[in-house]
């Protein structure tokens, strides 16, 4: 019972979406701590990146709940189909906000003082598709977070990086984003719901979803440059453009399947990839 509560409770805030920013978050400590960061901060890092994300997808949940109850293919989530219920919503969000505060508490004053802003942040987003088709970048914007938190939870400050390094995962996810609300178009124009696809059209929002991932790999080679880093750094943007032409060529809005494997299975692959790229640069770099 209590094993298929949590596992209710990881489905509602989709936990295993997590890989989505973390990566990018760790990429950012290691470059800001110059290696591995002391224990204790490594630790209080992960505590916030669990919090910030699980906390703000819980949220996302209970402010949609009513839209996805009379949307056909967003009615059997949790919260409108009643397996979750709404105080147990609240409760998450809370728990997940609390551990994100604690650990910017045992980080330092500057994670501390930019808490408020990252909480308004998130639950801004929930709600701006009720009114603005930038939706998506809000969304990405709250996602950059993840390695600029980072930077500042290690150094106390920020530089120029950690923001390259936040753009290119704003217009990364805000791009997969776009494609993924391809799938609601006529059910939001009903609504009168924001978004860059019920806004533009099928055909705009796509070109928009691809310059949007543009300058996801524009940024990317921003740091390359001035960083400046490695072959294997350039080698996992090299193969992010590959899996970001193979996410693009399989979007098929009236196939459920298809736009779940390019809104997430590859965006998850591509987030790990490019950590593992980015370490093996780091430490080779080290080494040699």
């Amino acid at each position: 019972m209590v094993f298929d509560k949590l596992k209710k409770y990881g489905e509602l805030v989709m936990f295993s979406h997590t890989l989505f920013s973390l990566p990018f978050g760790l990429t950012a400590m290691l470059w800001a701590a110059d290696g591995l960061p002391e224990l204790r901060v490594f630790f209080w890092i992960l505590v916030a990146l669990f919090g910030a994300r699980n906390g703000a997808n819980a949220f996302n949940r209970i402010a949609d709940r009513h839209i996805d109850q009379r949307n056909e293919r967003t009615k059997d989530r949790h919260l409108p189909s009643g397996s979750v219920r709404v105080y147990e919503a609240y409760g998450i969000t809370a728990l997940c906000f609390l551990l994100m505060a604690f650990a910017a508490y045992m980080l330092n004053l500057t994670c501390l003082i930019l808490l408020p802003f990252a909480i308004v942040l998130f639950i801004f987003y929930s709600y701006s598709k009720r009114f603005t088709w930038l939706c998506h970048f809000i969304l990405g914007t709250a996602c950059g977070g993840a390695p600029v938190g980072a930077w500042i939870a290690v150094t106390g400050g920020i530089t120029f990086m950690p923001l390259f390094l936040g753009a290119a995962v704003c217009f990364w996810v805000a791009g997969f984003d776009i494609i993924y609300a391809t799938q609601d178009i006529e059910f939001g124009r009903k609504e009168g719901l924001c978004s860059i696809p019920a806004r533009f059209g099928l055909k705009n929002a796509l070109w928009m979803a691809r310059a949007s991932h543009a300058m996801h790999i524009l940024c990317l080679l921003a740091i390359y440059i001035l960083m400046p880093r490695g072959i294997f750094f350039l080698m996992g943007i090299i193969v992010s453009v590959i899996l970001l032409c193979m996410e693009h060529y399989n979007v098929i809005p009236e196939n459920k399947n298809k736009m779940i494997f390019a809104s997430y299975h590859i965006n998850q692959v591509l987030s790990v990839v490019f950590f593992i790229f980015a370490m093996i640069d780091f430490w080779s770099g080290k080494i040699l």
